[in-house]
């Protein structure tokens, strides 16, 4: 959920790449960290095995500029893929503001998609959400590595992922491929939910004092390159 702090005059939204485990989400915040200018991002913190996958998650505070007179950080989050990580990715999908789900074109990893999307429908109902609240949550699908031989086609893992349609983008995140267009995407969403809400979250923390945005307003210049 959105947190405004008026005294700092920012407001911080959490979005959290979800995927099974090698799918490319945390390629996805390496390639972002690279291509944005060093003033607008933060340094970027991997917690890794000796095997470089994720073993907790990866930050990223991106600064965009100011919206409605505040200063607007994404805080991007990555999820452990592996089985055994469970718990450790509810805890980082907690107070989440959208969810960016990776999903591995490989033939071989159809099974584990589907069964890391079951998991994370999970994860949210186990935190508390509605069905309101999950009905608006945003979501952006990511459809990674589309240069392995035999990918599998768009609509069958469309049909399999995505049903409802939310925005979807074919994706080599190891090349830079769909990243940036990915991102926008999601803090496209995330700022219209917010803005069709009047700046208020159902169920806001006691800190947090919401403030509306205008509805026309749109991503900052940084993610529109």
């Amino acid at each position: 959920m959105a947190l405004i702090n008026h005294r700092a005059r920012e407001i911080h939204f959490k979005i959290v790449y979800y995927g099974p485990g090698l799918c490319g989400k945390t390629t996805n915040l390496m390639r972002l960290h690279d291509r944005l200018p060093p003033e607008r991002r933060g340094r970027l913190i991997s917690i890794a095995t000796d095997h470089e996958r994720t073993l907790f998650f990866d930050f990223l505070p991106i600064e965009l500029g100011a919206i409605a007179g505040l200063t607007t950080r994404f805080h991007l989050y990555t999820v452990p893929g592996q089985v055994y990580y469970r718990l450790s990715r509810r805890a980082v999908l907690q107070g989440l503001d959208g969810i960016v789900f990776v999903a591995d074109s490989h033939p071989a990893r159809e099974d584990a998609n589907r069964e890391s999307l079951a998991d994370l429908g999970t994860h949210l109902v186990t935190l508390g959400l509605s069905p309101e609240q999950l009905r608006r949550l945003p979501w952006v699908f990511q459809y990674n590595k589309r240069d392995v031989a035999a990918a599998v086609p768009l609509a069958r893992l469309r049909s399999a992922l995505n049903p409802g349609g939310a925005p979807e983008f074919e994706a080599v995140a190891s090349q830079g491929r769909g990243v940036a267009e990915t991102l926008r995407a999601i803090c496209k969403a995330v700022l219209a939910r917010l803005a069709s809400e009047g700046g208020h979250d159902p169920a806001p923390p006691p800190a947090a004092v919401a403030t509306p945005i205008a509805a026309g307003s749109t991503a900052p210049a940084t993610l529109r390159a």
